[in-house]
């Protein structure tokens, strides 16, 4: 009897040794996830992906530290910190086994380009900037609940001539419904607006705002607004757009 419980609290000793140790090299081919790594090294708690794919984006890196303690919560919580030609994220991302998945304390500088922003024109570029305090996220990638802002940062439109287009920020409060951000630019571009984003549970969107020239504006994007249709009195021309993501 003594000998046998020798031998199981060795093999318990050898489980518990393999599961802190075990290679996320491992794990990842096994698991059905949209995470694919080039090489990876580390434990499955605490690793580093080199040359990773996530859900069709190519990452430089991407490294992770799993909270052990918040698996007895029913929850996987990790830190997570990504790179991407230069572009950085990071955050605190956890998911239930039911239920949508929530991002903390994220922090984000990444250029504007379509793998990152499907609905935005492969010739407008420039920087984005986001500290997002919350966010819950859907299974099927509607958001659900955002408090935090998104600064778009010195947008340029190269479709024809060059041309300027500013920086404008969305700031969402949170709170209950569907998220709606306050969208207004920084005062430092060739248009004033101000307006609305809502975040639907289509998932999509829908903007509305207001759009106004600047004596900077050049003849290009004076032209342009005429498609907007005539001006109000203050000179603001209203337009919305919306759709899926």
């Amino acid at each position: 009897m003594k000998r046998a419980l020798i031998a199981v609290l060795a093999v318990l000793v050898f489980i518990v040794v393999l599961c802190v140790h075990l290679p996320a090299a491992w794990v990842l081919p096994a698991l059905r996830t949209q995470l694919r790594c080039g090489e990876v090294e580390g434990t499955v708690w605490h690793a580093e992906c080199t040359h990773a794919l996530v859900h069709g984006i190519a990452l430089d890196q991407l490294t992770w530290h799993v909270q052990a303690a918040a698996l007895l919560r029913g929850r996987l919580t990790m830190q997570v910190h990504a790179l991407r030609h230069g572009a950085s994220a990071s955050g605190e991302l956890s998911l239930p086994w039911r239920g949508p998945l929530s991002a903390r304390n994220v922090f984000a500088r990444l250029r504007v380009e379509p793998a990152i922003l499907p609905v935005v024109p492969a010739y407008i570029s420039g920087t984005i900037e986001a500290h997002l305090e919350r966010a819950l996220i859907a299974r099927d990638g509607a958001i659900e609940h955002l408090r935090g802002r998104i600064t778009l940062l010195h947008l340029i439109d190269s479709s024809g001539e060059v041309t300027p287009l500013g920086s404008y920020t969305v700031t969402f409060p949170g709170g209950a419904g569907e998220p709606i951000g306050q969208l207004h630019d920084l005062g430092t571009g060739p248009l004033a607006l101000r307006g609305t984003l809502r975040l639907t549970s289509a998932p999509g969107y829908v903007l509305q705002a207001e759009l106004a020239p600047r004596a900077s504006a050049s003849t290009s994007l004076l032209q342009a607004l005429q498609y907007l249709g005539p001006p109000d009195d203050s000179g603001r021309r209203p337009f919305a757009l919306q759709g899926t993501y």
